[in-house]
């Protein structure tokens, strides 16, 4: 509640506010990986074994209450819980934008150095974030290593497979304030600018970022 974050790492200073989260944080600079799963993946702490455990097992304990969706690991459920409430505690301390994950944040914090050090080796294109470098790949490529189990249908973008995947289960994780649900992001945002929406409030027209 209070912000303190008392135990500092003697080899690069990061703080943190519980003794055991800097335990586990000495590791990455150890590089040991003492935790082994029966697959042969090892891991430096029991908590990230006991989550890649559930690939095996399928085990989702983590479960949203308002929508019902389940979770592997308490972290992606905190970052879904953000569709429904809005909330985004990351914030640009250059233009004060906010985002509702920190990789967000961080790839957005490069737009203001311009900087965009991964490199296309087909077309030369530079990009500022890793993971839009891969998406850029499959241009080239043409791969498609995202496929709905259901249908066997193939996608480039994991995003995509999540929103083809809701014309199987029904879902509709985009809830407005006026209770009207919708399975896709732009849906929702029409629905708001054809002022259909009972909720007149500026402030609500405020998009909710993508799961």
């Amino acid at each position: 509640h209070t912000g303190e974050k008392p135990y500092s790492c003697d080899q690069c200073g990061k703080s943190f506010a519980v003794a055991s989260s800097l335990t586990g944080h000495r590791v990455t600079h150890t590089g040991e990986r003492t935790y082994v799963c029966l697959c042969g993946k090892s891991f430096a702490l029991a908590s990230t074994l006991t989550a890649h455990q559930r690939t095996h097992t399928g085990e989702k304990p983590y479960s949203c209450d308002q929508c019902g969706k389940s979770f592997a690991v308490s972290e992606k459920l905190t970052r879904h819980q953000r569709i429904h409430t809005g909330e985004k505690p990351y914030s640009c301390d250059q233009c004060w934008k906010t985002f509702n994950q920190s990789v967000h944040l961080t790839t957005h914090q490069l737009t203001h150095t311009e900087e965009k050090p991964y490199s296309c080796d087909q077309c030369g294109k530079s990009f500022a974030a890793a993971s839009t470098l891969n998406r850029h790949h499959r241009t080239h490529t043409g791969e498609k290593p995202y496929r709905c189990d259901n249908c066997g249908k193939s996608f480039s973008q994991s995003g995509s497979l999540i929103s083809h995947q809701r014309t199987h289960t029904r879902e509709k994780p985009y809830v407005c304030l006026c209770g009207e649900s919708f399975a896709h992001l732009g849906n929702m945002r029409k629905h708001q600018k054809a002022k259909t929406c009972r909720i007149s409030s500026p402030s609500y027209l405020t998009p909710v970022p993508d799961p």
